[in-house]
């Protein structure tokens, strides 16, 4: 989310940061993005029919004028009539090379299955899990004696890298 709004302050990116959600008041993003005076909407879904909680975030998010809504860190899954609501406008990074590892443990998965390459996609969201549209990837090595931690860190590089790029992209058309 960092990397997108600092992106987001370069002259010429097509796309504005108009609201910041979370399902975690305390998450520190939140309070990152509420000092940078960034709009935020923060509400714990505990105790909440799924419907109702994701209507308390379309309500947020139509009345903030959001266009595009970029996932960033949600590890809730959507449910099929909120993606139908934004559907096409919903994009998401994931920390592998998709279809390869939808999902978690992406990393560990990775280095299990032996592979020389990891990486990350900037995909659409749809009903699928982790199984929309590709727009962009990222490709890092693994290096022997890698760990499912080490990878995640040179992982997250070059997600900062690529996401606010594909974000812009989508935003510019």
């Amino acid at each position: 989310m960092m990397a997108l709004v600092e992106a987001a302050r370069d002259t010429g990116c097509p796309y504005e940061i108009v609201l910041v959600a979370s399902d975690k008041p305390a998450a520190a993003g939140i309070a990152w993005a509420a000092a940078q005076g960034l709009p935020v909407f923060t509400q714990s879904p505990k105790g909440m029919p799924k419907r109702d909680y994701e209507a308390l975030i379309d309500a947020a998010l139509r009345q903030s004028g959001a266009e595009i809504v970029a996932l960033a860190g949600y590890m809730r899954l959507l449910s099929d009539d909120f993606v139908a609501r934004w559907r096409g406008q919903i994009i998401n990074i994931h920390p592998s090379l998709l279809p390869n590892y939808k999902g978690l443990d992406t990393h560990a998965r990775a280095i299990a299955a032996g592979d020389a390459v990891a990486g990350c996609s900037v995909h659409l969201v749809t009903e699928e899990l982790d199984g929309g549209a590709v727009l962009g990837q990222a490709q890092v090595p693994i290096l022997p004696g890698d760990t499912a931690e080490t990878l995640a860190d040179r992982v997250l590089a070059a997600e900062h890298r690529l996401y606010p790029q594909m974000l812009a992209d989508f935003a510019a058309r």
